[in-house]
């Protein structure tokens, strides 16, 4: 494994830790409403469990309501079910075929525990960067070891992948600040 190859993996799978992190912060509902929410959400469909997304539209009906439309006339109810017993905090209210799922506003003190729960998932997102930072510089350390590369490039290679770690720590600091602006707004 070359310097370059070290580099580029590192890189890579900062990004993906940072696309997971964004991926976790949809799932933390502010007020408005968002289809994404209902992604982890499963339904019974004929014995196997699959997200509602497979078996009805998504969709939003205004800023703080969410739409769901049963692509089956039998699934209403069990869509309801499994969005009541999720640990969203939803009620959803049937209207026919018509699922309405309306968004409650937040409390001050549910904006805050999301706060913390943003804050604690940040955190993480930054651990995994500096994981992934560590793991690399092991990488530089065995090839100088092996004496594949010189310590100057060791050293520069570090200092490389130091940037992409403060590039990738800032990323996750930007996207940890916005998201708790999102929820503090009222």
């Amino acid at each position: 494994m070359s310097i370059a190859d070290i580099k580029k993996t590192a890189e890579t799978k900062m990004a993906k830790t940072i696309e997971a992190f964004k991926v976790e912060l949809q799932k933390i509902r502010t007020g408005r409403a968002h289809p994404g929410i209902l992604d982890q959400v499963h339904v019974d469909y004929y014995g196997s469990m699959v997200p509602i997304s497979q078996v009805a539209n998504v969709s939003l009906l205004d800023a703080r309501t969410i739409s769901v439309q049963p692509w089956e006339k039998g699934m209403g109810a069990k869509i309801e079910k499994a969005i009541r017993e999720s640990d969203l905090g939803l009620n959803p209210s049937a209207q026919g075929d018509l699922l309405r799922v309306p968004m409650p506003p937040l409390t001050e003190e549910r904006r805050k525990d999301l706060t913390k729960v943003v804050r604690h998932a940040g955190e993480e997102a930054r651990i995994a960067t500096r994981n992934l930072r560590r793991d690399a510089n092991e990488h530089l350390k065995k090839l100088l070891k092996d004496k594949e590369i010189s310590e100057d490039d060791e050293r520069r290679a570090q200092e490389q992948i130091q940037r992409l770690t403060d590039g990738s720590i800032a990323e996750i600091d930007r996207l940890v600040s916005s998201k708790e602006a999102e929820i503090l707004a009222v």
